[in-house]
């Protein structure tokens, strides 16, 4: 069995049914690396780089769409709501028929002069709208009920203007008429038609073309944020200025970055954190070998160990309740606190982007919404650590962000990777404070800054949503979280 095998089976132990999906797809995709039909490792390397072009580049009409894709208000929304809204449908490749869904949240205060900021969730293969936009930094959540929202009064909006993106095909809501498209899609097609959206996009808003622009996005997007900002990159360099995006920075959440540190990351994560015995760790670092995956019946052993020590926990945060069984079925009438975050969210989300008057509202086909899609991964480099050396070398912000209880892509797993940059340090490892309190650490690197959100989990915003907002808005800032 191979380590990346065993790597699923470990984390079988520690799923709860809500997080299952996101959970399942990067295990998914860990495992195909060894199966007999693998995710090329360096289909990234190959995206155009020498002529720096994305291959044809589709801009379609854009004129009358901004309007038609105003939202005049979502289904069960609070009153009182003063921000403009804007969702539907970008298209990206019209032989393919292979469309984007989006969703655009303008600031309620100085939207004008705010900047730009996209988010996108990982998986591979989950949604950015339904996630992140839902349950994270987006201006609503859904209550109990599946059919009313409340507000988020540390919604990311108050500080940028936030857009939303489902990518790839086969994703939340966007879609293609080639059923191939669900096959055939990995890392190279997700950047490319990411950045084919942003262009078609920008010419339907065209007052954001000339706005600082930031990428966010966690998980799994620790692939997607450094691609798409290279294929950015490499275009600005390429194109006439009517196609410049005026790319800033980049924040990325909780990253998977690279497999080898990332795999002896969770495990010493879980030792440090008193959820393995001292055992079977020492047994893992005896016997099991990430970086060239080779595995041993010792290390079998240890590893599945390692699960059964742990038990059924919601790995996505060590320490949250679970979410039962009687309270995902229950459709109470009790209003959600943005303060307490509910782990039974997922179900309430799913029924409520399933409702035929929400997604009208949307603007969407009618559509059986999932939180993460079954797409197929054909291309996934092993680590996008060259990458990310390239980006600091470009001389753009770069942010690698970590809620401290996550278990799934841990802290430790982060300072691993980072640790093989040797990146000078320029400011010590220091608290940084939101609302009078330690809201988590940070350390400066030439090039890079690497900060903590104390008491958050893999979902960051989710847990801790005033210190995540106190974070982005330093991030946007282009200066370290405050001392005090």
């Amino acid at each position: 069995m191979k380590l990346s095998l065993l790597l699923g089976c470990l984390l079988a132990f520690l799923i709860i049914s809500c997080s299952a999906n996101q959970i399942e797809n990067l295990n998914k995709l860990l495992r195909s690396r060894k199966s007999a039909n693998p995710p090329h490792p360096k289909s990234w390397e190959s995206l155009d780089v020498a002529d720096g072009q994305v291959s044809a580049l589709y801009v379609g009409a854009q004129d009358g769409l901004k309007e038609a894709d105003n939202i005049g208000a979502l289904p069960g929304q609070p009153q009182g709501v003063d921000f403009d809204q804007y969702a539907g449908y970008v298209t990206v490749d019209p032989q393919a028929g292979r469309a984007l869904f989006y969703y655009l949240v303008e600031s309620p205060q100085d939207s004008s002069t705010k900047p730009l900021v996209l988010w996108l969730n990982g998986g591979p293969g989950c949604s950015s709208f339904g996630y992140g936009a839902m349950e994270e930094l987006g201006p609503f959540r859904v209550n109990s009920d599946r059919k009313t929202l409340y507000r988020n009064e540390y919604a990311w909006n108050n500080v940028a203007n936030v857009l939303f993106l489902e990518s790839p095909a086969g994703v939340g809501f966007s879609y293609s008429n080639t059923t191939s498209d669900y096959v055939n899609v990995g890392d190279k097609r997700t950047a490319q038609d990411s950045y084919k959206f942003l262009i078609n996009w920008l010419e339907r808003f065209p007052q954001y073309k000339t706005r600082d622009f930031f990428i966010t996005g966690e998980s799994y997007a620790g692939h997607y944020v450094p691609q798409l900002a290279s294929t950015i990159l490499q275009n600005n360099k390429a194109t006439n200025q009517t196609k410049i995006i005026n790319l800033k920075g980049i924040a990325i959440g909780n990253a998977w970055i690279d497999d080898s540190t990332g795999e002896l990351g969770i495990y010493d994560y879980l030792w440090t954190h008193a959820l393995n015995s001292d055992e079977t760790n020492a047994g893992i670092h005896k016997y099991c070998d990430f970086a060239s995956d080779n595995s041993s019946s010792s290390c079998e052993k240890y590893l599945n160990q390692a699960g059964e020590e742990a038990g059924n926990i919601d790995i996505y945060n060590i320490y949250a309740p679970l979410c039962k069984t009687s309270q995902a079925k229950s459709l109470s009438t009790s209003t959600g606190s943005v303060n307490g975050f509910d782990p039974c969210s997922d179900y309430y989300v799913d029924t409520y982007l399933n409702l035929a008057e929400v997604q009208a509202a949307l603007h969407l086909k009618p559509t059986n919404w999932s939180a993460c899609g079954g797409v197929g991964w054909t291309d996934s480099p092993t680590t996008i650590l060259p990458t990310i050396k390239q980006l600091i070398a470009s001389g753009i912000s770069l942010w690698i962000y970590s809620g401290d209880i996550d278990g799934r892509v841990p802290i430790t797993s982060s300072r691993y990777a980072l640790s093989t940059l040797k990146l000078p340090l320029q400011t010590a490892w220091r608290p940084w404070y939101s609302n009078a309190e330690v809201g988590g650490y940070v350390a400066g690197y030439k090039g890079l800054t690497l900060a903590t959100i104390r008491g958050a989990g893999h979902t960051v915003p989710s847990y801790q949503p005033q210190r995540a907002l106190t974070f982005i808005s330093s991030f946007l800032q282009g200066k370290l979280p405050p001392t005090s």
